[in-house]
């Protein structure tokens, strides 16, 4: 796998779109292939969601957003909480082929967005990998996604003013350089593979995975947290 050294300030407009193009031939046939009741497993990384609930709010933001559906309060708990059920009676098919369009669709909307959508094409990719997790699938935040994935994060945290990190990923030919060096803050560093790294800034668990993390605490990663 390579990733580009250094993507904090330059913004490729058709990244998100060619993340979830790659993301969606992976996933829909997974989807496809499950048995109805593997969508009311449980999704650990979101209390309370099967997966099913995830998939349909990942459906339902993709909608919003080709749909240009920005009201006060979109993409909060609330209003995803909304979106879920406004799905209740659809049968999961009609979830997975929601879906399926949104992730085929969206990137040119996203690429006109400026940056600001950005960041829901990595969450988007996030959740597959939580469903992953749920069917008990392995390499659940890898797969051909990952050089993409790693990619947009750089553009995402740069964007975002994060804090500054250098990683050494063990699956990359050369470093990658997240969040913004141009202030005081001595960059963080990080060693240790892709997959790993996108758990921290996802937020999500990596209980027992070999990393190091000097300059930051693993909490300041998240960028989907309050």
């Amino acid at each position: 796998m390579t990733t580009p050294a250094d993507v904090r300030n330059v913004r490729d407009p058709e990244l998100p779109g060619r993340l979830l193009a790659v993301e969606r031939d992976a996933l829909i046939p997974l989807l496809r292939g499950r048995a109805e009741g593997d969508f009311a497993l449980p999704v650990a990384a979101c209390p309370g969601w099967t997966v099913r609930d995830v998939l349909a709010h990942c459906s339902a933001a993709f909608t919003r957003v080709l749909e240009r559906r920005f009201e006060a309060g979109v993409f909060s708990p609330e209003s995803n909480e909304r979106d879920i059920a406004e799905r209740a009676e659809w049968t999961n098919a009609r979830v997975v082929d929601e879906l399926e369009r949104g992730m085929a669709e969206v990137g040119p909307v996203i690429a006109k967005s400026g940056g600001a959508l950005d960041v829901l094409a990595l969450g988007e990719w996030v959740h597959a990998g939580d469903v992953r997790v749920a069917f008990g699938e392995a390499g659940a935040y890898a797969g051909a996604g990952l050089p993409y994935a790693l990619t947009l994060l750089g553009q995402v945290t740069g964007g975002k003013g994060h804090l500054p990190l250098h990683a050494d990923l063990d699956d990359a030919d050369e470093p990658l350089r997240l969040g913004d060096a141009t202030g005081e803050r001595p960059p963080a560093r990080y060693i240790g593979d892709g997959p790993t790294l996108v758990r921290l800034y996802a937020g999500r668990p990596v209980d027992g995975a070999a990393y190091e993390l000097a300059g930051a605490e693993a909490a300041e990663l998240n960028i989907f947290g309050d």
